[in-house]
């Protein structure tokens, strides 16, 4: 009983928190709301018994990839959004329209190559989520592109400075 009810009231927060993130004129106000929205994904994990994903999703994200977020937001010094009134409507409902579009195309190729995955026994599932077995996953199969995540990160700091001093200079 009380797992469901905390299962509920987080996935509250993470939707107040998503919504913060969206209607946030200030860009910093919305990193913050979304390190809130991150920490209630965090929680709903530990709910679901998965703690090692609810830990990880704590320390990558809610850590080290929003501070970097932060840090570029606040190297760049960048205004506030604009108002809502200098946005025109049918170039969004266009993008609204274009991602519905997109999905269900995406849909019907999936259908119909028939891609989707399988379901996978609970107990199997369990053993492939343990943090011996995702470890070896990351550092044998999945190196390069773990590396190639830290450079691209890299980068993107190295870029936002470059930015910055341009604009200050």
């Amino acid at each position: 009983m009380l797992e469901t009810f905390l299962f509920f009231l987080f996935a509250v927060v993470a939707v107040v928190g998503a919504l913060g993130m969206l209607i946030a004129r200030n860009p910093v106000s919305s990193a913050l709301c979304m390190i809130m929205t991150l920490f209630a994904i965090a929680c709903l994990y530990v709910t679901l018994d998965a703690a090692f994903i609810g830990v990880i999703q704590v320390l990558i994200y809610a850590g080290a990839i929003m501070v970097l977020f932060l840090f570029v937001i606040m190297l760049l010094n960048l205004e506030s959004v604009p108002r809502l009134e200098q946005l025109d409507w049918r170039k969004v409902a266009a993008f609204v329209l274009g991602i519905a579009v997109l999905a269900e195309l995406l849909a019907v190729i999936s259908l119909r190559l028939d891609v989707l995955p399988e379901a996978v026994a609970s107990s199997e599932a369990a053993e492939a989520a343990s943090a011996t077995n995702i470890g070896i996953a990351l550092l044998t199969e999945h190196a390069f592109s773990l590396e190639m995540i830290g450079v691209l990160l890299l980068a993107a700091t190295i870029g936002a400075v470059m930015l910055a001093k341009k604009r200050f200079v």
